[in-house]
């Protein structure tokens, strides 16, 4: 089971995130590969294969919690790239953040809404 989860999570991970994700995981092999193996199998094995949600809508809910917890820049980054690559608008992913700033403050929203924009800049989209 474990194989398979491992080889499905790896696809789905890919799927999203692209060379990104795969950038991370191997980032992680030479002080601890296990965590790789975790990140791919359950994440992307387990939670992203359920049929609950679409990978439009897991992204977004990803872009807010990690927008929530204000301290995730480099997985923000990571999401928002995953966001658009499994079709989400930049308006969607802005007004994703912009909520966040009801619930999880201001300080939260614009260190979000500050990694939203410079992957904005790196693909060369607008919001406005």
């Amino acid at each position: 089971m474990s194989n398979q989860r491992y080889v499905q999570g790896l696809a789905k991970l890919t799927e999203i995130d692209g060379e990104a994700g795969e950038k991370v995981i191997s980032s992680l092999a030479n002080i601890c590969p296990d965590l790789g193996k975790y990140i791919i199998e359950y994440p992307f094995g387990d939670i992203y294969q359920r049929e609950g949600l679409d990978l439009k809508t897991r992204e977004l809910v990803t872009v807010a919690a990690l927008t929530a917890l204000g301290h995730c820049q480099p997985q923000l980054n990571v999401h928002v790239n995953g966001a658009l690559n499994v079709g989400c608008t930049p308006q969607e992913i802005v007004e994703v953040i912009l909520q966040m700033s009801v619930y999880a403050g201001f300080p939260a929203a614009l260190n979000g809404m500050f990694v939203a924009k410079a992957v904005f800049a790196e693909r060369e989209l607008s919001v406005v």
